[in-house]
């Protein structure tokens, strides 16, 4: 059953503007996922992913490099979903864009392993997820790796499992309940706070949390994932 932060339209009470906006994200999840985050890498980045890039630029400056146009542009269009599946890994907003700039920065020093022609999204995808069980490794926590990857090692995966591991969690998010996948996507894609989402869906700050944690929980377990300390949900 939806809840009422999850209609369309804002309840008596309400900011207009937050209802008004309500609605046009349900027309956008209405969408299939994938043609969400092709809205989603047209619009100008929110403030706060640009600031990400600009830390990424800074990290490469840093080394003396340069950051090419065609990378640059292919990364833009990618964050939106990767920043998302961060999240939903990750569960807190700071250590996701850390984990995204990680990512970034792999993926500039291994450009020579991708494949002109292949999903650079389901590449990046890749290298974030093995970034995280490396991060898992060095704090001694646990994690099933259900499909062999050894965490923290650099590898070239197959086209065929960069490819299942982006589809997995594509199809994931367009499963989940419609007021969990608001949530993390305005956090996760749109790059709002916590603070700001709660405001536009008209809830309490602690209620995005908790769908948020959900749709978190949610991905974890469809993607074979089992961290020390967390109860998997039902």
């Amino acid at each position: 059953m939806m809840d009422d932060a999850a209609k369309p339209a804002a309840e008596p009470g309400h900011d207009r503007s937050a209802g008004a906006y309500a609605a046009v994200l349900g027309q956008h999840l209405a969408l299939p996922i994938r043609d969400y985050f092709k809205v989603a890498e047209q619009e100008p980045l929110p403030a706060q992913l640009a600031t990400l890039v600009a830390r990424f630029e800074a990290a490469i400056a840093a080394h003396g490099q340069s950051v090419a146009f065609d990378f640059r542009t292919d990364i833009i269009k990618a964050l939106p979903a990767l920043r998302t599946f961060a999240l939903s890994l990750v569960g807190d907003v700071s250590r996701a864009d850390d984990l995204v700039q990680e990512t970034f920065v792999k993926a500039w020093a291994n450009q020579a392993r991708f494949r002109p022609g292949t999903n650079f999204t389901a590449w990046l995808f890749t290298i974030l997820r093995n970034q995280f069980y490396s991060e898992l490794r060095k704090h001694r926590r646990e994690v099933e790796d259900v499909d062999g990857t050894h965490a923290g090692q650099m590898t070239s995966p197959s086209d065929q499992e960069d490819a299942s591991t982006l589809k997995v969690v594509w199809e994931r998010l367009g499963g989940l309940p419609a007021a969990q996948r608001q949530a993390l996507l305005l956090v996760g894609a749109e790059g709002h706070t916590y603070e700001e989402a709660a405001t536009l869906l008209g809830c309490q700050v602690g209620t995005v949390k908790s769908r948020v944690s959900r749709a978190r929980s949610s991905l974890l377990d469809t993607l074979g994932v089992v961290v020390a300390g967390q109860v998997p949900s039902a």
